[in-house]
């Protein structure tokens, strides 16, 4: 799994991923703490609008990004938006105003919506082999989960000799030192591709991901696992507090169980993809999420909660890491960074349903009940995906092209009926229909 770190770029953006992944964390205890400086018992509420502005501007503004970042030099785009994301953190400290939070929160994410996808379109490009970049997708969601264990632990332990503020330059720091990494980093060039009007290229990436039947089941496939997932995330602690009647400290311990067992899906996975279809494993890591919720009634412990939260972690690191493989095969490299967009863009748009729904519900019908209506959602979603998302995939897809002039580049290197890897692109619009 070590492998690709031997590629002295992809170590370089690995790096930066890690120091940005560490701030981060660092900015969200101490967002958490500001917002109660400024709102008191309503911080819940001022983080809950934060939360909602973040998913507002990587749905709204993501394929944006995109079509912006076809125009730029890679390299440049990426550190300009470290720096932006840096700026905006060094504002932080001295808002006084809970309005600058959602402002500067929601520049910030904005920021982050361009640079997530355009750094998830280089490393196809950095590592071209399937198997290293099976084990660079693996190395990045190990670096994400033990991010989520480690960085609560960090800031608690500098809270106890710093105040929170300081927290905000651990944060500036951390993407400052991306910045540098990726500048010195040998980021290879965007494939060369035919740029068009802009309002064209902000939707091209979701009109490849609509139009690609895989991806049609992705997506859908999304809304199996935000379903699941919004309960771990809005609903933890209402477990472990009012039903549990335990505190803090049991809430992290419940988080630690979920990210354990998402570092163990991350470890195994890329032995596991060697044997098994990506379609498979994930619909497996949806199955398990969503069967995961549909048992939370039943818990009655801590110990019990924390391996159910460790059993629907794995299946989330199952669902999540080879997503850039369905990604890369599926549009052309020119291409990638619009489709990764467009992912970006529609799974959060999932998440931005189930949030509020875990959240409103819980409080209204209780928990138990509304983990049975996730489970339901999510299984309805699951059946979606197996009708959507073709089981056999050819390598090569008959096709012809009436509408190309005999002499078209293309009908002289394949012939006027041909098969080969397909994906949509100007010459390929829509997917053929099976024969």
């Amino acid at each position: 799994m070590l492998e690709p770190l031997r590629h002295p770029t992809f170590r370089s953006l690995f790096a930066a991923q890690i120091v940005a992944l560490v701030g981060t964390g660092l900015a969200t205890v101490a967002l958490g703490l500001l917002a109660w400086e400024l709102a008191g018992e309503s911080a819940g509420a001022v983080l809950g609008t934060a939360l909602a502005i973040k998913m507002v501007a990587y749905v709204g503004l993501a394929p944006v990004a995109a079509a912006i970042a076809e125009r730029l030099p890679r390299r440049a785009f990426l550190v300009g938006l470290d720096l932006i994301r840096a700026a905006v953190i060094f504002c932080l400290p001295f808002v006084d105003q809970v309005w600058q939070i959602y402002v500067l929160i929601f520049l910030l994410q904005a920021a982050s919506a361009g640079f997530t996808p355009a750094f998830q379109a280089v490393i196809p490009d950095v590592l071209p082999d399937e198997g290293d970049y099976t084990q660079a997708l693996s190395l990045l969601r190990l670096a994400e989960d033990l991010e989520q264990l480690a960085s609560p632990i960090l800031a608690a332990l500098l809270l106890t000799v710093i105040g929170f503020p300081v927290l905000f330059l651990g944060t500036v720091l951390g993407f400052v030192g991306s910045a540098l990494l990726v500048a010195t980093a040998r980021v290879p060039g965007r494939q060369a591709g035919q740029t068009g009007a802009f309002w064209a290229d902000v939707t091209k990436g979701l009109r490849i991901y609509l139009a690609t039947p895989r991806l049609r089941g992705l997506m859908v496939m999304e809304l199996a696992v935000a379903a699941a997932g919004a309960m771990i995330y809005v609903n933890t602690v209402v477990l472990v507090q009012a039903r549990l009647g335990l505190g803090a400290q049991a809430v992290a311990l419940a988080f630690a169980g979920f990210g354990a067992g998402s570092i163990v899906a991350a470890v195994l996975l890329p032995r596991l993809l060697r044997r098994e279809a990506d379609r498979s494993v994930m619909l497996a890591g949806a199955a398990l999420m969503v069967g995961g919720v549909a048992l939370v009634p039943l818990i009655g412990s801590l110990a019990g909660l924390m391996a159910l939260w460790g059993a629907i972690g794995f299946g989330f690191a199952l669902t999540q890491t080879p997503i850039g493989r369905i990604i890369s095969r599926s549009a052309r490299a020119e291409d990638r960074g619009a489709v990764f967009a467009a992912q970006f863009a529609l799974s959060h748009a999932c998440w931005l349903l189930t949030y509020p729904l875990a959240g409103r519900l819980g409080a209204e019908i209780g928990q138990s009940a509304v983990a049975l209506v996730l489970a339901v959602l999510g299984a309805v979603a699951l059946l979606a995906v197996g009708w959507i998302w073709p089981r056999r995939e050819p390598g090569a897809v008959a096709h012809a092209h009436p509408d190309l002039p005999p002499d078209h580049p293309h009908l002289r290197d394949h012939g006027a009926a041909h098969a080969h890897a397909f994906v949509i692109d100007r010459l390929h619009p829509r997917w053929p229909k099976p024969a």
